[in-house]
């Protein structure tokens, strides 16, 4: 959709998932609302809606954006859209002619179309590794998809994955997530960092939430089996399920923009061992800072981060050892790296975006 034809468009986002620390999916939603609000046409309205209890307390959208979030509980109103078709998003948020359900949830609509974004099925392919929150998608997610005029997703691989498990009759359009340009001028944490942090002088790193799917048995079996490794810095807030032993890591928690650039910058290698995954964007986030990835071989992450990656098989801590010793060995040159991340942008997620509600409104 071309800033001409956005022209007088009310356009509502689900910006739930910018409460709180913003891991992945909230990442994802605030640089898609920048990226919209940088290119809107001057009479566009940007809605910024949040469906929780607290309503608009916490809430940060950029300049213009209009907030509309009413003090409802998130999980009263999971429960009666997945049941009806009550109560509607307009009465939440006003009068919209696209609303886009950011996360897993398309609520029912009035007249407004409707787009929402699936951004993995683990809820339904790995149900053991999900919360309980994400194990209700998979009464949430099918009713999202009948009431959708576009389904998105992250990747290819997981549009394939629901086009497979549901057949939708909406377009299934794989829309990549970008990469903030700060990413390329990351430089490895100052010293007054590495003290507030713990960080030693070198490290193998870790970024994502501490639960099951990311499979950190087997990122802790791998390092116990490299001789010499540098020690390993889990980097994220803390999860769900049964818990391992991280004694002996630095585990400093979740970190901001500000604080993960330098951290990642500074990696020796960033080590993703997911069982499952819908992007990946700590492994992109990394190729952008120069540091080298060591990865799952899932279809997902080459999609994402082409031959860049070294790949080791999922749950293998051998092939995991294997890989990040070549790695610590022979990083490689990160300039390779850093022109590829430098591909995905969010002004390019933001103008595939606006092509899908183009596609929903006609």
């Amino acid at each position: 959709m071309s800033r001409a034809a956005s022209h007088g468009l009310r356009l509502g986002l689900d910006a739930t998932p910018l409460l709180g620390a913003r891991t992945g999916i909230g990442r994802f939603a605030g640089a898609l609302l920048s990226a919209l609000n940088d290119d809107r046409a001057g009479d566009e309205q940007l809605v910024a809606a949040a469906f929780t209890l607290r309503g608009r307390r916490g809430l940060v959208v950029p300049p213009g954006v209009l907030v509309q979030a009413r003090g409802f509980p998130a999980r009263g109103l999971q429960a009666a859209w997945a049941r009806t078709e009550f109560p509607p998003v307009e009465l939440l948020t006003g009068g919209l002619d696209v609303f886009h359900a950011t996360n897993f949830v398309l609520p029912p609509l009035r007249r407004a179309r409707g787009v929402v974004t699936v951004h993995d099925l683990a809820f339904l392919r790995m149900t053991e590794t999900v919360s309980t929150a994400s194990a209700r998608y998979r009464t949430l997610v099918p009713r999202s998809l009948r009431r959708a005029s576009v389904v998105l997703t992250p990747s290819e691989a997981v549009a394939d994955q629901v086009r497979e498990a549901y057949g939708p009759t909406a377009p299934v359009l794989a829309v990549p997530h970008g990469v903030d340009a700060a990413w390329g001028d990351a430089q490895a944490p100052d010293a007054a960092l590495r003290s507030r942090l713990g960080l030693p002088a070198s490290y193998v790193l870790f970024v994502g939430t501490l639960e099951p799917r990311k499979d950190l048995a087997t990122l802790l079996a791998a390092h116990r089996l490299v001789p010499d490794a540098p020690p390993l810095v889990l980097v994220g807030p803390p999860g769900w399920g049964e818990q391992v032993d991280v004694t002996g890591c630095v585990t400093p928690g979740y970190l901001d923009d500000g604080d993960l650039r330098p951290v990642v910058a500074g990696a020796a290698a960033l080590v993703l061992p997911s069982r499952d995954e819908g992007f990946g964007l700590p492994l992109l986030e990394a190729l952008a800072a120069g540091t080298p990835v060591v990865a799952s071989d899932l279809p997902v992450l080459r999609e994402v981060g082409g031959g860049h990656p070294t790949y080791a098989g999922v749950g293998d801590a051998e092939a995991f050892a294997d890989a990040l010793h070549a790695v610590l060995d022979r990083p490689g040159e990160p300039g390779p790296r850093r022109r590829h991340a430098a591909t995905f942008t969010w002004a390019r997620t933001a103008a595939l975006h606006r092509e899908a509600y183009a596609m929903a409104l006609a």
